[in-house]
């Protein structure tokens, strides 16, 4: 097969029959006949499964892939990548975006550049300043303890060849940020500049921004732990010297050390410290425990194929 298209469906009643539709003539004009679009349903809410499926029953090229429950954004691509069996796959969000329409001009700079992987990088971000600034700061952070370089407002959409997709599916952590696993892959990766659309409000609150900057940290670098034994040793060296300035004090002034306020606010500031460096272990454990498990990231209740329907798992 030439081309795959894969989406993820959240809340995607009111665009997906234009997103398919839309999907259906780029891959068209790329792929002649030779295409499938393949929509993984996270567990929408709405009646996302019901208009893909309605739509799989009439169309030989939609592959509907139902997941058993909302397992988040990053493993339903992985899940749909999984499924994509074309030589080239373009991902792209379905909300519309990002426009399927992005395919050709993805096309030609992969053509051009000789590139396994064609991305898209918006400018400016949507939103009030201060989605703005912890967009940016997200980006800061994790470039800052991972020493990924991952570029500012990457998006969603993306042509990448069969070999690509291949090694980009070798990775099988559980906790999944598909925003690091894209970089590290490798290969040679090209941006090109896009202008997103702005038709559905975010799902993305602050809570969910810090988990998920979190997440990305813990997934990709052992900085965290590191800080903490650094910081350990600088507060441990503090304390030693503290400790020999009021031994010296005390010798040549016969000035004891007095002050209950300074006590109680040193064991406020370590008692702190010490549950904050657990913490910080504390996450990292939990994601080993995660791991040795080997649950399956995603569960697959029913692939729907031109109308027929299969309890494949992926």
């Amino acid at each position: 097969m030439k081309l795959s298209i894969v989406a993820t469906l959240y809340q995607s009643e009111n665009w997906v029959a234009e997103f398919c539709a839309r999907a259906g003539a780029a891959a068209g004009q790329f792929a002649g006949d030779d295409y499938e679009i393949v929509l993984v349903n996270d567990g929408s809410p709405d009646r996302s499964l019901d208009v893909a499926v309605q739509m799989a029953a009439a169309d030989p090229h939609l592959v509907v892939v139902d997941l058993s429950r909302n397992f988040g954004h990053h493993k339903a691509m992985m899940t749909g990548l999984a499924a994509a069996r074309g030589d080239k796959v373009f991902l792209v969000d379905s909300d519309l975006e990002e426009q399927p329409e992005w395919l050709s001009l993805f096309a030609q700079n992969m053509d051009r550049d000789c590139a396994d992987v064609v991305f898209g990088v918006q400018g400016p971000r949507k939103g009030r300043a201060f989605e703005r600034l912890s967009g940016r700061m997200f980006y800061k952070v994790f470039r800052l303890l991972t020493g990924i370089a991952q570029p500012d407002n990457i998006v969603t959409a993306r042509l990448m060849s069969r070999r690509y997709v291949d090694a980009l599916l070798l990775h099988r952590e559980r906790e999944v940020n598909i925003g690091g696993l894209w970089i590290i892959t490798g290969f040679k990766q090209t941006q090109l500049p896009v202008q997103k659309l702005s038709v559905s409000p975010t799902t993305y609150s602050l809570s969910r921004k810090i988990s998920h900057l979190v997440n990305a940290v813990t997934s990709f670098s052992s900085v965290p732990l590191a800080m903490t034994f650094y910081a350990g040793l600088l507060i441990s060296l503090s304390a030693m010297l503290f400790i020999f300035f009021l031994v010296g004090r005390y010798f040549s002034a016969s000035a004891p050390p007095d002050g209950y306020t300074s006590i109680v606010a040193s064991i406020w500031l370590f008692s702190g410290l010490i549950i904050f460096f657990m913490g910080v272990q504390g996450i990292y454990i939990a994601k080993i425990f995660s791991e040795v498990k080997q649950r399956p990231y995603t569960v697959v209740r029913r692939v729907y194929r031109g109308g027929a329907s299969a309890g494949d798992a992926l």
